[in-house]
């Protein structure tokens, strides 16, 4: 049936919901406690799940990068879809043998390499369809990402929960069925656009002879030597680095403040609670992609960085003070919103400065941020939360102000940054 269709709008919602399986995986700490309650594992064991299936995505995306123009989109969305939900399938198979190790193999290394293949084919295929409406359409795809996690932990993972009475094996098994259908179906759907494809009244921007000679002979050595890339990956890699400590965290720390505040709360009532936030901070993630995507088309992609980051170093400083659970979750949104917004302006930002020819790569490498993010900021707050496990205020104070000092620096290295294309002014 995909086969046949080639309207860039139900390809752009199939590449869109490939996403939301995928973006799952920021559900992960809706399985933290459960998982350290079944198996007694430490919170820096079991983040390493969590954090090697990042590291894998960020690795993968630049495999997925290289090999898109030799294998099309159709294969590597395919076979990421499949690694993703076959990841969980090999992780169910190791907490029924009760083998951490074997964890880290399945959801981290298959897992983290199907997010990879799968997260990049659709976003540089279909900006490829969208020349017209870049910054929007990549936040209308990466926004699917961050709303995967509101789909995992209020809909999937609560039902087969129920379904199996808490049965944590059998809760993966399922949720890898769920997951490969849906997946392999939108996979099925990714499509390149014809050649010399151009949306109906969109004009393509008049380049002049020497700046379109140097696009043509611009190589991926020299994009991803360039300072112009170090900085755009240096600012994505902190943006990624104090959101995420959050996405793998975050239930577990809305549960200390509520224990603070009423130490009677029972376990399940707890786990409601963090299930909750997940849901509503992934509406955040997911509605940063679409927002701050849409905003770079009209602010310009380094202004929107700039605002991400200047912002949230209030929010860090406030989180310090903050006991109140209401409260630490409204900034808990905020941070997600921010980070999703890094990832709805990079690919447009990516396009812009690099061009449609070394998309797929520059933007497959500038995802390795996402990998070294992936392990920096969840470890870091999960082996405070280890050190300082008896005293929740110098949780707060270490997690929050080493937050702010890495957005102090990400705001200082944004202001060196442009919007212009790499060949801009080469002579």
């Amino acid at each position: 049936m995909c086969k046949k269709k080639s309207n860039r709008w139900f390809i752009a919602i199939m590449g869109t919901l490939l996403h939301v399986v995928l973006g799952t995986v920021y559900a992960w700490s809706f399985f933290q406690k459960p998982i350290i309650a079944e198996y007694g594992w430490t919170n820096v064991q079991i983040m390493w799940i969590f954090s090697i299936s990042i590291l894998f995505l960020g690795l993968s995306s630049v495999v997925g990068g290289i090999l898109l123009p030799k294998y099309g989109p159709r294969k590597l969305s395919t076979i990421g879809a499949l690694l993703y939900s076959g990841g969980y399938l090999i992780s169910a198979y190791a907490m029924f043998i009760s083998s951490l190790p074997l964890f880290y193999i399945g959801f981290g290394v298959v897992g983290g390499i199907g997010l990879g293949l799968g997260y990049v084919t659709p976003v540089a295929t279909i900006s490829r369809w969208f020349p017209d409406k870049k910054g929007f359409i990549t936040g209308m795809v990466v926004m699917g990402f961050g709303l995967g996690a509101l789909i995992m932990s209020k809909v999937i993972a609560p039902i087969f929960v129920k379904i199996t009475d808490g049965n944590i094996v059998q809760v993966f098994v399922y949720i890898s069925l769920v997951l490969m259908v849906v997946g392999v179906s939108a996979g099925l759907c990714m499509k390149n656009p014809p050649t010399e494809f151009v949306p109906k009244g969109y004009i393509p921007p008049v380049k002049s002879a020497v700046n379109q000679k140097f696009e043509d002979s611009l190589t991926v050595k020299q994009s991803l030597f360039s300072m112009k890339f170090l900085g755009m990956w240096f600012i994505f890699f902190l943006n990624i680095s104090v959101g995420i400590m959050f996405i793998g965290l975050q239930s577990p720390m809305i549960q200390d403040l509520l224990i603070l505040k009423d130490a009677t709360m029972s376990a399940e009532a707890l786990a409601v609670s963090g299930a909750t936030l997940i849901a509503i901070s992934s509406l955040f993630n997911g509605v940063g992609r679409f927002l701050w995507g849409e905003l770079s088309d009209r602010l310009g992609r380094i202004q929107v960085f700039r605002l991400i980051l200047s912002s949230q170093i209030l929010v860090f400083i406030l989180m310090i003070f903050t006991t109140s659970p209401l409260l630490f979750g409204a900034l808990v949104c905020y941070v997600l919103l921010c980070y999703g917004g890094g990832f709805g302006a990079m690919p447009a930002y990516v396009l812009d400065v690099f061009h449609a020819k070394l998309m797929p790569i520059v933007y497959g490498v500038i995802l390795t941020a996402l990998s070294i993010g992936g392990i920096v900021g969840p470890q870091i707050a999960a082996f405070i939360r280890d050190l300082y496990v008896e005293n929740p205020e110098m949780i707060r104070l270490r997690t929050y102000m080493i937050g702010a000092i890495l957005l102090v620096i990400g705001f200082v290295v944004s202001l060196m940054l442009t919007d212009k294309s790499i060949t801009d002014g080469k002579k």
